[in-house]
């Protein structure tokens, strides 16, 4: 009997020991021909499958070394709905975006930081089934960000110690060797999935705050240069240049326990670059550089690159540096991107450099405006495609080492500086889309809101009948027969359906939107008409030009934070009053108001329209369709769709709408029930309202119904490929797969 069990604990622990060996072989990176991962043996036994040579990335394959230009996008770690530390993509979601990122003609994907376990073992499973053309990957490190914050000194132990437990984890995700705990905002789980060998190379950090390098710098003046085991300082390095130093030199410590070397960088950005900017008004963004070449590998074989991320907007010197507007482009156009990408290669000489981040926005709203308008959004999907293609073949012709597009999907919880005063709270960001804010919408893969789809802005009704949440009201006025209203997380959707077809060059459709007390009772596009409740914006559809959503002046969110509160936008006292009958146009702001010393010379502020309707279609199979469409209408039916902000709201899913309050120099938000929308028409040939009673007395609107709706804490949303992916598509295969830039 004894004997009888020791034999069954025998085989049962062969039995736990050969799960464990060939569940280990599983995640193991394969080649075609069953072995591991092809790589070459360096001297010390350490494996290496990239390196850089000269001011090129290589990859060993079929046994030698061959040239390899890193094409791809950057991947974020969310969905709409959730915040970026929640980690909340699964393993069927990363198959499916690998097949489209292979698809589109990458080889390269880019992570910012560690990702959850489900990450790396996705990675390996499809590399596994595409063994001739594996996805590579960059493996980003996240910075101490709080911890920098916090002291203004990277070299502070306090930085240093979390920027190094950070770094640990890092290689032990990537190799599948770590267990790390749950910590609110970070991937944590246990990692037993190699990924290792289908690494391309670490970048360490994030973009860096200007003027916490130059704290570091000055906190530490005539430091001695990091020296290293594998990575040091030159003579001449600043503190912050240091502090990188011993940072890579740490990672090389831990991937070379993982019997691996791979290529390293730190990561870069425009406003710490090591370039002087002639042109550039703002003082903080030619402050400091961060140089690159002031770090070199010591024994560590695979090598050292030099990572940036570059856009065409930002900063200010891309449009007014004179001494970067002597290069043109293909098309016979003054470049000053192009330009700049050539005086960054020239200073890195003999060491390879990538832009790991590049792109433009398919956005409503505009954060910053450039030459060639390769602005920060104001882009249909098709222009968003067509500028990045333009960018990706500049990068090539440049002879860099890589081009990584940012990004793959659209992010709902980004902010962006010229709306995030206005979406209040900041943590409910991630529950609605505000296609204002440019950030939330770089992506090649659209986050689109629920009905955005479903539901076509097309001018016509069908699809209004499988809507289940619709209100119909009868808006009681002459000319109008019936309306519907609808919302979704991005968009508050109406259809009319008028008496009489509608023709924008002989009427004009007004539809007036009253969220709260106070706004406008009285105007001029209501004639001689008097409301007895006030309208704080409004909807007008007509000509090109005249389709917009206008806004109460003295409820202005762009002229009440940047001319009232900072000073800087010019107003009109007496249209700050309550109902004083103007609706001004709905802007943004894209430039802040610079004077000396904080710049190097007056710059004015300037704003630009931001509720401009354009008429179209949201039907994506059709080739009139424009991402960007708010409007369209066929014989007697009108169909619109309003953003969220145009309207008014801080935050549609606690239905928080910006109310006509300032206090302690902000704005302020209130809870609204809903909103109550007031509709007429005006005859351009009679310049008549029709409507809204003769005039001789009052409108009383308070017996209109509002729109009303529940508040949410989930969302739903419309995955699909944007119209800028098969442009982009065509641009990575036209590279190939294999580019030599020597």
């Amino acid at each position: 009997m004894k004997r009888n069990i020791k034999l069954r604990l025998s085989l049962a622990i062969v039995l736990v020991l050969l799960i464990g060996y060939f569940g280990w072989q599983h995640f193991r990176p394969l080649n075609a021909e069953g072995a591991l991962v092809e790589s070459a043996k360096l001297d010390n036994g350490l494996n290496v499958k990239f390196r850089t040579q000269g001011d090129r990335i290589e990859l060993f394959e079929d046994g030698d070394w061959k040239p390899f230009f890193a094409k791809g996008v950057n991947v974020g770690a969310t969905l709409p709905g959730h915040d970026p530390g929640e980690l909340s993509i699964d393993k069927k979601t990363f198959m499916r975006w690998f097949a489209q990122i292979k698809e589109l003609g990458a080889n390269v994907i880019r992570v910012y930081t560690i990702h959850e376990p489900v990450f790396y073992e996705a990675l390996v499973e499809f590399n596994e089934a595409h063994r001739d053309s594996p996805l590579y990957f960059i493996q980003g490190v996240w910075s101490p960000e709080e911890q920098l914050v916090k002291t203004h000194d990277a070299l502070s132990p306090l930085v240093t110690k979390e920027f190094k437990k950070e770094i640990i984890y890092a290689v032990g995700a990537v190799y599948g060797d770590a267990n790390i705990p749950k910590e609110v905002g970070k991937a944590h789980g246990r990692y037993r999935t190699n990924a290792g060998p289908y690494l391309l190379g670490w970048s360490v950090g994030t973009e860096w705050d200007p003027v916490i390098v130059e704290a570091t710098d000055k906190a530490h003046p005539g430091i001695e240069p990091y020296q290293g085991t594998y990575f040091k300082a030159k003579e001449g390095a600043t503190a912050f240049e240091n502090m990188l130093a011993e940072m890579l030199d740490t990672l090389a410590a831990f991937e070379s326990k993982q019997g691996w070397q791979h290529p390293y960088a730190f990561t870069n950005w425009v406003s710490t670059d090591p370039l002087t900017h002639p042109g550039e008004i703002d003082r903080a963004e030619d402050l400091v550089g961060v140089d690159p070449m002031h770090i070199e590998p010591a024994g560590w074989e695979a090598g050292y690159f030099a990572s940036f991320h570059a856009y065409p907007y930002y900063p200010e010197f891309f449009r007014s540096d004179e001494t970067i507007k002597n290069v043109k482009n293909d098309k016979g156009e003054t470049d000053t991107y192009k330009a700049y990408l050539r005086l960054l290669k020239q200073h890195h000489k003999d060491v390879p450099i990538m832009v790991t981040e590049f792109g433009v926005p398919a956005s409503l709203g505009i954060g910053h405006i450039t030459g060639l308008g390769r602005n920060q959004g104001g882009h249909t999907e098709e222009e968003q495609g067509n500028i990045n293609a333009d960018l990706l073949r500049e990068i090539v012709q440049e002879k860099y080492a890589g081009a990584i597009l940012f990004m793959w999907q659209d992010e709902w919880f980004k902010r962006t500086w010229n709306t995030q005063d206005f979406e209040q709270p900041v943590d409910r960001r991630k529950y609605w889309l505000n296609v204002l804010t440019n950030e939330k919408l770089f992506g090649l893969v659209g986050m689109y809101s629920s009905k955005d789809g479903p539901l076509l802005i097309d001018g016509k009704l069908d699809d209004w009948a499988a809507v289940k949440d619709k209100k119909q009201f009868d808006p009681g006025v002459p000319g109008w027969k019936t309306m519907w209203v609808t919302h979704d997380e991005a968009y508050v959707y109406v259809a009319a359906e008028l008496e009489h077809e509608f023709d924008p060059e002989k009427q004009l459709l007004y539809i007036g939107a009253d969220t709260m007390e106070g706004g406008n009772r009285h105007a001029k596009e209501l004639g001689d008409r008097t409301l007895s409740e006030g309208l704080e914006t409004l909807v007008a559809i007509g000509r090109t030009m005249e389709s917009e959503v206008r806004i109460a002046s003295n409820y202005d969110f762009t002229t009440r934070l940047w001319g009232t509160i900072n000073g800087m936008a010019p107003y009109d006292e007496n249209e700050m009053v309550d109902d004083s009958g103007l609706f001004n146009p709905w802007r943004l702001i894209v430039d802040m108001e610079f004077s000396p010393p904080a710049a190097k010379h007056y710059r004015p502020y300037k704003d630009l329209p931001a509720g401009q309707l354009r008429r179209g279609t949201t039907d994506p199979s059709s080739p009139d369709y424009n991402s960007l469409s708010m409007w369209q209408a066929q014989g007697n039916v009108v169909e619109m769709r309003i953003p969220w902000m145009l309207l008014g709201f801080a935050d549609p899913s606690s239905l928080r709408a910006v109310n006509y309050e300032i206090k302690d120099g902000k704005m302020q938000n209130q809870r609204v029930d809903g909103i109550r929308l007031v509709p007429w028409l005006a005859d351009r040939a009679t310049n008549r309202i029709v409507g809204l009673g003769d005039g001789s007395a009052p409108v009383d609107v308070s017996k209109l119904p509002k729109y009303k709706w529940k508040p949410w804490n989930s969302v739903q949303y419309q995955e699909r490929l944007k119209k800028s992916y098969p442009i982009m598509q065509k641009a990575f295969h036209d590279i190939g797969d294999v580019y030599d830039n020597g």
